[in-house]
């Protein structure tokens, strides 16, 4: 495998990725041994070049009208991400949203692990989800610096999302990936990373709404 790239890599590209990679692990699967971005493109509806060069960002490069070996590459986008290095985090906020990430199983797949929760309810603080102890939220900024964890998630109301934030930061946390809808100000050095779900909820909904006003929404008639 080549040397990876130091430059910047568009976020589309970071995002498309992992689809590449769910979508090899079946081909792998299935017993197969070689695919080119041809038959990616077709199966997943995105174009060649487009794989071709979002493929190209993880060091490898495929054989001319061969392809790439898919476990070669399942592994190099293994490698590109770090999900062979398991990266344990903090969540804050044991609510409806925090319990559902908790339980989510198929974060070790991309070498991500939930190591404890951290709260400010009595009701939920000493309890466990999923292996998972909710320990009181005035902790999180020693815990952070003893344990020497760099990702913190945040999956609070939007009031306490800031000040959850600048804990985090203050014990060392350099990655925060917030659920919560609100926009956090962090430090330069500090990356974030939204997930807003309203803005994707609002986003289907227009595109449904376009589809209904198109007459392209087939009616079904059930007996």
């Amino acid at each position: 495998m080549n040397g990876k790239p130091d430059y910047i890599i568009p976020e589309p590209t970071l995002r498309r990725l992992p689809r590449y990679y769910n979508y090899l692990k079946a081909l792998l699967n299935r017993g197969r041994e070689v695919v080119s971005c041809t038959h990616i493109g077709k199966d997943l509806e995105l174009d060649p070049p487009q794989i071709r060069k979002d493929l190209a960002y993880t060091g490898i490069r495929g054989v001319p009208k061969v392809g790439y070996q898919v476990a070669e590459l399942i592994k190099n986008i293994e490698d590109f991400f770090g999900w062979n290095n398991i990266d344990e985090a903090f969540l804050v906020g044991v609510g409806n949203m925090g319990r559902a990430l908790i339980d989510y199983k198929g974060f070790s797949r991309y070498g991500f692990k939930i190591i404890a929760a951290f709260d400010n309810d009595s009701e939920v603080i000493g309890k466990t989800f999923n292996d998972v102890e909710v320990l009181p939220l005035s902790k999180l900024t020693s815990l952070c610096q003893r344990m020497n964890v760099h990702i913190g998630v945040i999956a609070t109301p939007d009031h306490a999302a800031q000040e959850v934030a600048d804990m985090m930061i203050a014990g060392g946390i350099i990655g925060i990936w917030n659920f919560a809808p609100a926009e956090i100000r962090t430090p330069e050095g500090v990356i974030v990373q939204n997930e807003n779900l309203a803005a994707g909820l609002s986003v289907l909904c227009k595109k449904l709404q376009m589809l209904k006003q198109s007459g392209k929404i087939r009616q079904e008639v059930r007996e």
